[in-house]
């Protein structure tokens, strides 16, 4: 995208003066901007901005029906594949660039195209070959994963149920070893176990990892993963298998979602993806990981990179709202002071109060995300990894800090995304509502985002559980009183130590939130300080509400403990992931040269951390760490920050480096809209 200050009409806006600002003597450049942003992965970020000026990455027609939209999407795949860009976070053996990063950082930048075409690149690229990469062995890979990656071979994710979404490990479907004819019978026992939902099985898919109950011997072996295939060459349903398309939905309708229904569907005992629990030919159960537990949870740890590639989407889809929303603000003009030329929105502070802090965030939310693919990329092993003891890849003592921080960055990122994309579209006012412009379709595709990959208020009681009970030490200890009874016996000071993530970013001064003038809270340092004793406090004050819990040794009643205290497992883990997200910002503005850019950035993170707390100081009162005029103080705070960034609204949307093509709304471009508006009202 090429720079155009005529673009932005709004920043020469004669009738507004904005004070010069004291800390930006210099004019931030968008472009210095991007190049950090872009980080370490920047080719991949380049490579998808150049796909995206080919016309055929367009986003659809808006009156595309089903059928139409469907094709295109999956004509968009197989253009990607033709592109290179669907191999690189797959072996080198195999086809594929041994570039995880690459790969996760080329799918986020899809979100800023139709996000039908990014969900169906996960599901066949994250998803179903991930699935045979990290859960098969050597004979599946060979057998499958060049097809897969290719897109030679279409499949599906088979994990969620009717009756059981997040609940894992109590899906129904049943694969039933029998010796005899060494195949596994694969049954749906009753309505409620279908497979719901689940992306390419409407229509394109041919072969399923099927997430099952495993029997043999007469006895359950827990959740595994077996493929399973759908439909033969032709399209046409396998025999026992029943598939119905989930039909039209609230967005991604590109995505061709369905339902599968298995009755005594027999496959060969080498379609189990064995790689942490293989059947013998006589029916003989063997693992290397004895607790089940702690086999279940490895299994599903594998695929943590689709909650990131999540997480990251939302994050494009955010930044793509954002730019419309923010370039419309800079030429819309409403209202005129007598004998005035009217003004432009995003001069006014509610306009600038409904996008700034989202703006902030977003911000916040990118360097957190980029952290968080950075650690999964050197994270997971790679195919020359030494294994460990069980003969699987040694795992990095890192990974289980990745998993929780995953969830929590996934969770409040697409929570965010959808908060954001409709404070885009409000106030966008009426033209926000025309699908030519983009958001309501970026509001309906988005919107499941909050419960796909996990339900976030599920995924955020997850991350606050590992805080509390030291999840590498304690694999094995998931039920609820041996979380409780954990808690009683440890400090939440070492717990929090051992998974609170990057270690401070300078040596915290000791300075009271009630002490000194308002310019000390744009201090990172008290920020942080804030930040950081939130976080513990409420994580302190939860393991002594669960300590009631542990002394009579009754499951009943911790559960009712457990669950009376859910909304403050909820709120602290909210507080640690604000905690992440304060100190990924930091971590962003240290790694910039000083200058014009960092200056702006640095004074973005004031608004993040301030706004932050101004949606919390009720309780951040209650705890005795505001007086009330300090309170006061955060909110002029907030005022005068969202006035001092304002000048440069433009250049912190035009950083992310969207391509016109994807931006593709008729009210982001500005200069036409302003030299229209301009004919039509010359006294304006």
């Amino acid at each position: 995208m090429t720079e155009r200050a005529q673009a932005h009409p709004g920043d020469e806006n004669p009738a507004t003066e904005h004070p010069a600002d004291e800390q930006l003597p210099a004019a931030p450049d968008p472009a210095v901007l991007r190049a950090h942003l872009d980080g370490r992965w920047a080719q991949a970020r380049r490579s998808a901005r150049e796909l995206f000026a080919d016309p055929r990455f367009a986003p659809p027609p808006i009156d595309a029906d089903l059928a139409t939209h469907r094709e295109r999407v999956l004509d968009q795949l197989l253009l990607l594949v033709d592109a290179g860009a669907t191999q690189g976070g797959f072996p080198s053996r195999y086809g594929g660039g041994d570039d995880l990063g690459g790969w996760i950082t080329g799918f986020e930048m899809l979100g800023f195209g139709d996000l039908s075409l990014l969900v169906k690149v996960g599901v066949q690229f994250g998803l179903f070959a991930g699935a045979i990469l990290h859960l098969g062995t050597e004979r599946h890979h060979q057998a499958y994963l060049q097809d897969a990656i290719n897109a030679r071979l279409l499949g599906c994710f088979a994990m969620t149920e009717t009756g059981h979404g997040s609940d894992v490990a109590s899906v129904r479907t049943t694969a039933t070893y029998h010796p005899g004819t060494r195949e596994f019978d694969v049954h749906t026992p009753y309505e409620a176990a279908r497979k719901d939902y689940i992306g390419n099985a409407g229509e394109h898919g041919r072969l399923a990892v099927v997430f099952a109950q495993l029997i043999t011997e007469g006895e359950s072996k827990g959740v595994h993963a077996l493929l399973v295939p759908i439909r033969d060459e032709h399209g046409e349903p396998m025999p026992g298998v029943r598939l119905q398309d989930c039909g039209p939905k609230a967005g991604l309708n590109g995505v061709d979602n369905g339902r599968i229904w298995f009755d005594h569907v027999r496959v060969p005992r080498e379609n189990l993806l064995d790689r942490y629990g293989e059947v013998d030919p006589d029916g003989t159960y063997r693992t290397p990981i004895a607790s089940a537990s702690r086999r279940f949870f490895t299994m599903l740890g594998t695929l943590v990179q689709g909650r990131i590639s999540v997480g990251g989407a939302a994050g494009s889809a955010t930044k793509l709202a954002l730019t419309i929303a923010i370039r419309y603000g800079l030429v819309r003009r409403q209202f005129a002071p007598p004998g005035g030329a009217e003004i432009v929105v995003l001069d006014y502070l509610a306009h600038q109060r409904r996008l700034f802090p989202a703006l902030a965030r977003t911000y916040a939310l990118h360097f957190a995300q980029a952290e968080l693919v950075e650690l999964l990329h050197e994270t997971t092993p790679g195919p020359d990894a030494r294994p460990d003891a069980n003969g699987l890849p040694a795992e990095d003592p890192r990974r289980r800090q990745l998993e929780a921080h995953a969830a929590g960055l996934k969770a409040v990122g697409t929570w965010h995304a959808t908060r954001t994309i409709q404070a885009c579209r409000e106030a966008c006012g009426g033209a926000g509502y025309l699908s030519e412009n983009r958001l309501p379709g970026l509001k309906a595709d988005t919107d499941v985002f909050t419960t796909f990959e996990g339900d976030n208020t599920v995924l955020l009681q997850l991350l606050a559980k590992e805080l509390l009970t030291g999840f590498a030490e304690h694999f094995g200890e998931l039920d609820l009183l041996g979380t409780v009874r954990f808690v009683a016996d440890q400090t939440v000071e070492t717990v929090l130590e051992r998974v609170g993530g990057r270690l401070l970013l300078q040596r915290l001064r000791d300075v009271g939130p009630s002490a000194g003038d308002e310019g000390s809270m744009l201090g990172h340092d008290w920020q942080l300080e804030l930040f950081d004793w939130r976080a513990r406090h409420l994580l302190e004050t939860l393991a002594r509400r669960l300590r009631a819990a542990a002394g009579g040794g009754d499951s009943t009643a911790a559960f009712a403990v457990f669950n009376a205290a859910q909304d403050h497992l909820l709120a602290a883990a909210q507080a640690h992931v604000d905690t992440l997200l304060l100190r990924a910002f930091l971590a962003g503005i240290e790694a910039l040269p000083a200058g014009a850019e960092r200056d702006l950035l640095d004074l973005l993170c004031d608004l993040f951390a301030l706004s932050t707390i101004e949606a919390d100081r009720g309780w951040v009162q209650e705890h005795g760490r505001l007086t009330a005029a300090r309170s006061k103080a955060v909110v002029a705070a907030v005022n005068e920050l969202c006035r001092r960034l304002r000048p440069h609204a433009a250049t912190l949307v035009d950083a992310f480096g969207i391509p016109d093509q994807a931006i593709a709304a008729p009210i982001a471009q500005g200069a036409e809209l302003a030299r229209q508006q301009q004919l039509h009202d010359p006294g304006g």
